[in-house]
């Protein structure tokens, strides 16, 4: 079927713009897919701001892209108004139903096996993508929920093709689409899998989107839509039996809620960035490893610490590993226990850290350091949880529109696919989000552990989603974020280094290859498959780190950077001329649309200010409303 023939004006927009780079004083949208960044710049050519193009990205990303966000899962959205300055984070985060229990996931005392436990719908967390992008909506957007959902119903009513990523994310599923009957219609018809320039309509979502058109959240939370999704999860796994039905029920959904939150604020050699605070350990960790780094000359290449150089690789390697050894101990909901957020990132804590990261050798495996006498809120000891398998996938995007407003963000239905239960006759899939808890309660009044990341009702399982915001004298210069589980927090920490340490272009520090640690242990994944990955981690500057001991690399003389990590999409401002700029990953189908408007330009379309009478959302923290 010839994809023009179905193709809106707005659509058209992808065909046209630049695939990776793009620069407009009128805004600028980053995404991993074109037709979702079209959605976004349909947005904003009509004169709508930064939070509508985001709700208009996020809805068509359900479309196009449903193996890795949609309605059925959650995410946090970074916002930046330009009017007033302030930030705020709408933390959509799914929740666990009242009915969970820390010992659900081992009910006899042994963990269940984790691809079953992730494709049932006891893993279903209480989705909040909707009630996350409706509250940005009504407190600083300017369209109605309903203009924002047009693209991406047009999508699913008249079909898109399907691309390489998503192809491959069907044939090589883990079975995931094939589990449920709903889900094999969809992307397998007949048992067939659909491939690369199949065409995908998909009615039952393009009547759900209608749904919630026309009848707002409550259309979702509440009614017949909602005893869909409680149903969906309440049917028996076929291997776990009734031990693998979900809990959640119909005044779970009712009573979700998403917060408000501050961002995470920390500087590195005279920048501010702002990210994620706790339940996600994205911003927390990041800002950590740069606490670490910045004792070492990166970017000097004269002293060694250029790109690529093995003392830069095993400064990054010996600093991931502490972060992350901290991290498997001291985060987890804040809302639930208090974490040392202060002390983690306090300069002599820091300083006692970096200490152990010796050039010219590899560290033992370290432990976790005790952040606490740094800190001036109240925290307890914990240990760390095991790790378990993560997913690749989630979705972010990045846009600046052109009073300046900046959205960054990361959502996600956690492992590719989510359980794998479409909710039937609606066209969703469900997120499989509360497999990142323990599956072995920790807590243990002997020793204190409170279980920091058990399984409790209402409770919001540890993240690394990183949405960025990077400051210069106050204002913001760029926006950027990345999908990949955990390697999510090292994706976002590369692109901060290549930006302000190397020097390279918006583009480039994209491109460029990536080094991640995500375990104390320290195996070492990094790329150099692809011709884009410029400049490569040399062979001999593996060697070297093989030489001091890292693992991972394979054997010397080989190249062993072989993977392929996150997909960021990013937009940046220039404070001189008030450009703005995009710029896509190649890993994805990453796309960047300049804005050129189709009406006059608005004298003024600011982000909405904090509207009173309005309790649909918990806010935490110190924001405060502003007028216009």
């Amino acid at each position: 079927m010839n994809r023009l023939a179905h193709c809106t004006r707005w659509l058209v927009l992808c065909l046209l713009s630049s695939p990776l780079l793009a620069a407009s004083p009128d805004g600028v949208v980053a995404v991993s897919h074109p037709a979702a960044a079209a959605a976004g710049a349909r947005m904003l050519a009509a004169g709508g701001n930064a939070i509508d193009a985001a709700a208009a990205v996020q809805f068509a990303l359900n479309v196009v892209e449903p193996q890795s966000s949609g309605l059925g899962g959650g995410g946090f959205m970074l916002v930046h108004l330009a009017k007033t300055g302030e930030s705020f984070i709408v933390d959509s985060r799914e929740r666990a139903p009242a009915a969970a229990s820390a010992d659900m996931f081992a009910p006899d005392g042994q963990p269940m096996p984790f691809p079953l436990a992730s494709t049932s719908g006891l893993a279903v967390g209480v989705p909040g993508t909707l009630r996350g992008v409706d509250t940005a909506l009504r407190r600083w957007g300017t369209f109605k929920l309903a203009d924002t959902l047009a693209p991406a119903i047009e999508l699913a009513e008249h079909g898109f093709r399907v691309n390489r990523f998503l192809a491959a994310d069907i044939a090589d599923d883990g079975g995931r689409t094939r589990l449920q009957p709903e889900t094999a219609a969809i992307f397998r018809p007949g048992g067939v899998p659909l491939a690369e320039d199949d065409w995908l309509v998909q009615p039952d979502l393009a009547k759900t989107l209608k749904r919630i058109a026309a009848g707002g959240p409550n259309a979702f939370y509440r009614g017949p839509l909602a005893r869909a999704i409680v149903n969906a999860q309440q049917r028996t796994h076929s291997e776990l039996g009734a031990a693998g039905k979900g809990r959640m029920t119909l005044a779970d959904l009712d009573q979700y809620r998403v917060a408000i939150r501050q961002p995470l604020v920390g500087h590195y050699r005279g920048w501010t960035l702002a990210g994620m605070p706790p339940p996600s350990s994205g911003g927390l960790t990041m800002l950590q490893m740069l606490g670490l780094l910045e004792r070492f000359p990166l970017g000097d290449t004269a002293q060694g610490y250029g790109f690529g150089s093995p003392q830069t690789l095993h400064a990054m390697i010996e600093a991931m590993r502490l972060a992350f050894a901290d991290r498997a101990v001291w985060i987890g909901d804040d809302d639930t226990v208090p974490v040392p957020r202060h002390g983690l990132l306090h300069a002599d804590y820091l300083a006692a850290r970096t200490a152990l990261i010796k050039p010219d050798s590899r560290m033992d495996t370290p432990q976790a350091g005790d952040p606490l006498p740094w800190d001036a809120a109240t925290a307890v000891r914990r240990k760390p949880s095991p790790a378990r398998q993560q997913s690749p996938h989630t979705t972010h995007f990045s846009i600046v529109d052109r009073w300046g407003n900046v959205v960054s963000y990361t959502s996600t239905i956690e492992f590719t696919w989510g359980s794998g239960i479409t909710v039937p006759g609606y066209g969703f899939l469900l997120n499989n989000e509360l497999t990142d808890f323990n599956f072995v309660p920790a807590a243990n009044a002997a020793t204190g552990n409170p279980g920091a990341n058990d399984v409790a009702p209402a409770k919001r399982p540890r993240s690394s989603m990183a949405p960025t915001l990077l400051f210069r004298h106050g204002k913001p210069v760029a926006a950027y974020g990345s999908p990949g589980g955990a390697t999510i927090i090292n994706s976002v920490l590369n692109v901060t280094l290549n930006l302000i340490d190397h020097g390279m272009p918006l583009q480039q520090a994209i491109a460029a290859p990536r080094l991640s640690v995500t375990h104390a242990a320290g195996r070492v994944s990094c790329e150099g498959g692809a011709a884009f990955m410029q400049p490569h981690f040399s062979v001999a500057a593996q060697d070297a780190l093989r030489t001091l001991g890292h693992i991972g690399l394979g054997e010397t003389g080989t190249d062993g950077c072989r993977e392929t990590i996150g997909s960021v999409q990013a937009v940046a401002i220039d404070l001189a001329t008030g450009t703005h700029y995009g710029a896509a990953d190649p890993r994805r189908e990453g796309t960047v649309i300049q804005v050129e408007p189709a009406q006059p330009r608005p004298a003024s379309r600011p982000a909405r200010p904090w509207p009173s009478g309005v309790d649909e959302t918990t806010r935490t923290g110190p924001a405060r409303a502003s007028g216009r």
